[in-house]
């Protein structure tokens, strides 16, 4: 039985030359960077090439990166240095960003009873940009944390326009940008962003490496304390592997950006196709949403809910309830409930989320699955 997975929101399949990168580095790199001899140096050498490449990738410098293990890491220590050690006396935030920052959010207004608002949400699930801009028109020292693209209905933030609406307020503007960091084009030193959060493993590069961009004269508190590596912000001796990982999975995500795209969009259309034209009463959750996430809301009886997924993996189909955080849970997801009538969120929306390795037989596959059901 073929394997088939379009769970590609949740993680993604390495690069093989991902793979050879950080083999070649395992066998010959394996050296400490903070070591002075010849080894040490090598994986120094090794750890700073791939950070110039990866600000090369995304227009901003390499002084402005800070490798964390995680987008989760990256996003608790900018939140709360942000409250801590900036002043910040407030967070906008929505209820359909990820748990990373939400719980965050609920954290430091738990133990910093740092004021908390939450910019409405509208049905089609965008936010609501002029209700952002009249949390805003109140002067208390501000960060507003939104991300780019919703993990789990794909809908996108105009960075743009939210990053121009803080600047007007004098308000820091953290964006979670795991979904889209190598599967869209970025100039970090043209768009009005103070933050920026990034995981390896949402382009085709290793899990348990990421990073922070914190914008040039921005003074961040160290997170953990121990050596000096990450200019002192982040003690702990680097994954060197992970990095060269990371580095090389995303200069091929923008070397290949035009032709995976391309694809990955018709895909995704010819699914929608296929679903429509086997399931005519599908509703498409979310609005113009980004071109390699489609969740979408199944016509089935709330029963067969619970058999969905159980039924598709049965069949070597991989797809997901919700976010990969949430498919475990008995609980609805926290994102659709924002935007879903309390009848259709009984029934079951599925994520479907695609990459370049994916193919039309593996859609047909799934309408196969879907039909047995």
């Amino acid at each position: 039985m073929k394997k088939i997975y379009l769970d590609n929101a949740a993680t993604t399949p390495l690069r093989q030359e991902v793979i050879d990168e950080m083999v070649q580095v395992l066998q010959n790199d394996f050296g400490n960077a903070s070591s002075t001899h010849s080894y040490g140096r090598s994986a120094k050498t090794a750890l700073e090439t791939s950070r110039k490449t990866i600000a090369k990738c995304l227009g901003c410098t390499s002084q402005e990166l800070i490798f964390t293990s995680s987008a989760t890491e990256a996003t608790n220590w900018i939140l709360k240095s942000a409250v801590k050690d900036l002043g910040i006396q407030r967070l906008i935030t929505t209820k359909i960003e990820h748990h990373a920052t939400l719980y965050a959010v609920q954290q430091l207004n738990k133990e910093f009873g740092i004021a908390v608002d939450y910019v409405n949400v509208l049905p089609n699930g965008s936010i609501d940009y002029s209700h952002l801009t009249s949390l805003l028109s109140d002067e208390k020292p501000t960060l507003v944390t939104l991300m780019h693209v919703n993990n789990e209905i794909g809908t996108v933030l105009d960075i743009e326009k939210v990053g121009q609406i803080c600047r007007q307020y004098n308000a820091l503007f953290h964006c979670d940008t795991v979904q889209s960091i190598g599967k869209t084009e970025f100039n970090l030193h043209e768009l009005p962003v103070d933050f920026v959060v990034a995981s390896a493993h949402k382009f085709h590069g290793p899990k348990g490496i990421g990073f922070a961009y914190i914008k040039k004269g921005i003074a961040l508190q160290p997170m953990f304390f121990g050596g000096e590596q990450e200019k002192g912000l982040r003690a702990g001796t680097e994954a060197v592997h992970q990095v060269v990982g990371m580095a090389k999975a995303l200069e091929l995500g923008y070397q290949l950006l035009e032709e995976e795209r391309s694809a990955i969009s018709e895909l995704k259309s010819y699914c929608i196709a296929q679903l429509q034209t086997n399931f005519p009463e599908i509703k498409i959750n979310g609005y113009d949403t980004f071109y390699n996430i489609l969740n979408v809301l199944l016509p089935f009886s709330e029963e067969k809910t619970s058999m969905i997924l159980f039924n598709l993996d049965m069949k070597g189909i991989a797809v997901s309830r919700g976010s990969a955080c949430q498919s475990g849970s008995v609980k609805p997801s926290h994102v659709l409930a924002e935007i879903l009538a309390e009848e259709d969120l009984k029934k079951p929306s599925l994520r479907i989320s695609f990459s370049h390795y994916n193919t039309k037989e593996d859609i047909d596959a799934l309408i196969d699955g879907l039909k047995s059901v």
